[in-house]
């Protein structure tokens, strides 16, 4: 088993996504899309829940491993007495089906190498009914069918309800396993050529990093993030995802853990700007679309969350049979917090849809409609008090992050109004209304003893969200108030040297047991606030520690324990990897600028 979340890498179709641990095991993968169910649950399991492993035999974890260069393909190798070995992994893009692609290629000597494929639909729990068909062992259970193929043929067999195969290379040979999945009623789908694939991959995905417009310090690190996102992204939609992956622990043996499969409306600004700046408007625009899509509808009833094509129904469920990831239990499918109100979206929305006219992506004519109807919200539910960012499971509170966000939606639709007099809509109201938000957060949501804005009125609590202060132009870096929220979160937020979003330990409003690891994003956000209050070289200082927590192929999960050293949290995290690109750009910016 991986023991650690840092041990997997990503493979994907930009429908769905594998991880792939260096002892060669493919131990989460969900068919069809993102969120459907495994069909390898190993991670949150063992190997009776799913996974599918191609080593040397008797070979454990690797002796190295690598993206080929700018792409999405995975070269895995060990080096053993007989000689050396390496499988190449892949999702190619699909045209009906999705498929993994591995290929064996004998690099030295003779090599013998073992796979073992045990398939478990819905998240482990069924075992298919597996046979022989046309030289495939087709597995079918229920709504799933898989096949499976070799290029050669080698021996295969079926033993412990599992099926094997094994045979040996020799330098210059390869072996190919296509496993391809669809519907149990439809036809098997054409066959691919994995080899074309391979080659086809490799070179689309050297196209797509080739657009980038960054070339400033920590390019590599950039466009690793950049390809990730792209991974992460659901194709037909444009929906981004917050991560591959459900259920696995903030803290280890912990209950915080829920399931990141679906496109979140807090992500949507920093995607946005991310992909934009970066030099990807075809990526920005399709993001912009599917935000404009999900929502749509009654401003009242705006979620934080939706599935990857928009759906609003993702109710959060408890899987009793998976043990959770180190035996980190429950694990979850759906989320609760898609029913919570936060108000933060609705500035978030209003950020996007400004960010991108000004940006110049082509302008949708209900676009604007859509947000007067949002405004005209807003101008209503400011004052509720609401879960928050951090979607809390203590009650509602006054965040003072999300009034500063209502602030955001109230001054982005009055710029715009002041930009474009084509438009129509009520500037004066949605002027009254940013200087009634601005003026009440900095009466009550400001500890004037200590110089610092705080997690909700009224509280001594900090929260690392409030650093985003600044970049949202509520106040200018260098006044004093944000001066002191950035120092006062560095001092009481700091966990060696990163930072946490907020006390999990102590929190009266988290109403969860347990702590939780330094949060990768919020410590971006850090390096964002430091550059931006003039203390760049502390700002670099930290940028250079973050990106130093990639894993080996330049992946980052949601948070890190510096006690443990470890990552934790869902993985590889879209919130982590758009803070590691906007920094880049935010401190580099004009050495990068392409």
């Amino acid at each position: 088993m991986n023991a650690r979340i840092e041990d997997y890498a990503l493979i994907g179709d930009e429908q769905t996504a594998a991880l792939v641990g260096k002892d060669g095991s493919i131990d989460w993968l969900c068919l069809p899309r993102f969120d459907s169910g495994a069909c390898f649950a190993r991670l949150l399991g063992d190997e009776d829940h799913g996974h599918w492993r191609i080593a040397p035999d008797g070979a454990d974890v690797c002796t190295r491993r690598a993206y080929r260069p700018d792409t999405l393909v995975l070269d895995t190798e060990w080096e053993t007495a007989d000689g050396t070995v390496r499988v190449t992994d892949l999702m190619p893009q699909r045209e009906r089906a999705p498929d993994v692609v591995r290929i064996v290629e004998g690099l030295s000597g003779r090599v013998t190498v073992h796979s073992t494929l045990r398939l478990r639909f819905d998240y482990g729990s069924i075992m298919p009914w597996v046979r022989r068909a046309d030289g495939h062992r087709v597995a079918v259970a229920g709504p799933d069918s898989a096949w499976l193929r070799t290029e050669p043929a080698v021996p295969t067999w079926g033993e412990e309800y599992g099926t094997h195969s094994e045979f040996t290379v020799a330098a210059g040979e390869r072996v190919a396993f296509v496993l391809t999945w669809h519907p149990s009623h439809e036809k098997r789908p054409p066959l691919i050529d994995p080899y074309e694939a391979l080659e086809s991959s490799v070179a689309d995905w050297r196209c797509w990093a080739g657009r980038c417009r960054y070339d400033g310090p920590y390019r590599d690190a950039v466009v690793r993030s950049l390809i990730t996102l792209k991974a992460l992204t659901y194709a037909p939609t444009g929906g981004i995802v917050a991560a591959a992956t459900t259920s696995l622990p903030e803290k280890p043996g912990g209950v915080r853990n829920w399931d990141y499969r679906y496109c979140w409306l807090r992500d949507s600004t920093l995607t946005l700007g991310a992909l934009l700046t970066a030099g990807y408007q075809e990526e920005a625009e399709a993001w912009r679309d599917w935000l404009l899509r999900a929502v749509a509808g009654n401003p009242a009833d705006l979620q934080i969350m939706y599935g990857v094509a928009g759906e609003r129904r993702l109710r959060e469920t408890e899987l009793p049979w998976l043990p959770g990831f180190a035996g980190s239990a429950p694990v979850r499918i759906g989320n609760g917090a898609v029913d919570q109100l936060q108000l933060d979206v609705y500035g978030e929305v209003m950020d996007s849809l400004s960010l991108a006219r000004i940006s110049g992506l082509p302008t949708k004519p209900h676009m604007w409609a859509m947000q007067r109807s949002l405004m005209r919200f807003l101008e209503s539910a400011w004052r509720r008090p609401d879960e928050g960012l951090w979607e809390v499971r203590g009650g509602r509170r006054q965040f003072v992050h999300s009034k500063v966000m209502v602030w955001v939606a109230a001054d982005r639709a009055v710029k715009t109004l002041e930009r474009h007099h084509e438009l129509s809509g009520d500037l004066a109201d949605w002027r009254r209304l940013r200087e009634e938000v601005h003026r009440e957060v900095c009466e009550k949501g400001f500890d004037r003893e200590r110089n610092t804005f705080t997690q909700y009125y009224g509280s001594r609590e900090l929260d690392a969200a409030l650093l985003l202060i600044p970049r949202v132009g509520f106040l200018p870096p260098d006044d004093p108030r944000v001066v002191g929220t950035v120092d006062a979160i560095r001092d009481d937020l700091g966990h060696r040297g990163f930072l946490r979003r907020y006390d999990a330990e102590d929190s009266v409003i988290d109403g969860l047991p347990g702590g939780e690891g330094a949060f990768l994003a919020c410590s971006f956000w850090l390096a964002d606030a430091l550059h931006m209050t003039g203390r760049t070289r502390e700002a670099r200082e930290l940028f250079d520690r973050l990106v130093g927590l990639c894993n080996d192929v330049g992946l980052l999960a949601e948070e890190y324990d510096p006690l443990g050293g470890c990552q934790l949290g869902n993985f590889p995290q879209a919130f982590s990897h758009v803070g590691l690109v906007n920094t880049a750009l935010t401190l580099f910016g004009e050495e990068g600028a392409g």
